[in-house]
């Protein structure tokens, strides 16, 4: 092709794309950056520092430089960004003290765990549950994209898809984890299990007079403490309450509610009291 043509395409191409608005090229490579520092700055035995970074800066510094070179994208001074950029660095501390519950909840929950350094190194539950805790940070402020764009890298780079907007309690484990998908409006309590392939997601979507999908309801389920929810599950629905002490069998499809303590198996539909550990296997 000549190049008069390629510059026909390329108007073309410059012709369809909307010029006002922020731009937001390498915001992704910047996000990618801050992750890469955060778990450096949260696990540093794991870890290394940014071979490029600055000589004598240390991790948490590292962690603040690339939020500010990130939040410029979304915020309109470099006053709010520096407000949020402290935010995030304020909680820190407490991220890092859930996710060693995590780690912990891992390492005594899998029969295959040699150690607590193994699961934070090799399984990538670990990964897309670190993402999401520091995204859900970032959501609770309402600062836009960001939050989605690192949720999604720990998708991209595990299976697991965990909207920044969930509420998820400490203890929090996902075994295997390829395929798991949880909503943005889920609660789950303390001490919960997932298996691969857990869907925690929607029944259906609310629609407005205009045709339009109502949003910002609550659409997806809460689960309660001390739940397993075996592989192939799926639990939909904004009212759906699966209580304390349940076990969900594997390739269960519920959308009503399960009272505390209660077994639901697939193959005979069935309900039956639970009468074993519920944070064991079953």
């Amino acid at each position: 092709m000549d190049k008069k043509n390629i510059s026909e395409i390329q108007s073309q191409l410059d012709s369809l794309d909307p010029h006002e608005g922020r731009q937001y090229t390498g915001l992704r490579e910047q996000v990618d950056n801050l992750i890469h520092s955060l778990f450096s700055a949260l696990f540093p035995r794991y870890y290394r520092l940014d071979p490029l970074a600055p000589s004598g800066e240390h991790s948490t510094e590292a962690v603040a430089r690339y939020l500010l070179a990130a939040l410029s994208y979304v915020t309109e001074t470099e006053d709010e960004a520096q407000y949020y950029s402290d935010r995030i660095l304020e909680r820190l501390p407490e991220i890092k003290r859930v996710l060693l519950s995590d780690v912990q909840a891992a390492y005594e929950g899998d029969p295959a765990a040699k150690s607590t350094d193994e699961v934070a190194l090799t399984y990538p539950a670990f990964t897309a549950i670190s993402i999401y805790r520091i995204a859900h940070e970032f959501y609770l402020l309402q600062i836009p994209l960001i939050p989605r764009m690192m949720t999604e890298y720990a998708h991209r780079e595990t299976g697991i898809d965990i909207h920044p907007g969930a509420t998820i309690g400490s203890r929090f484990f996902i075994d295997h984890g390829t395929g798991v998908v949880i909503g943005e409006t889920t609660v789950i309590g303390e001490h919960v299990k997932l298996y691969q392939h857990v869907t925690l997601g929607a029944k259906s979507f609310e629609v407005g007079e205009d045709g339009t999908l109502v949003k910002g309801i609550k659409r997806h389920p809460n689960i309660g403490n001390d739940v397993v929810i075996y592989a192939g599950a799926t639990i939909l629905g904004g009212t759906t309450t699966i209580g304390d002490g349940c076990v969900i069998g594997g390739n269960v499809w519920l959308t009503h509610s399960v009272p505390a303590g209660e077994t639901v198996i697939a193959n005979v539909a069935k309900e039956r009291k639970n009468t074993q550990n519920p944070a064991q296997d079953v």
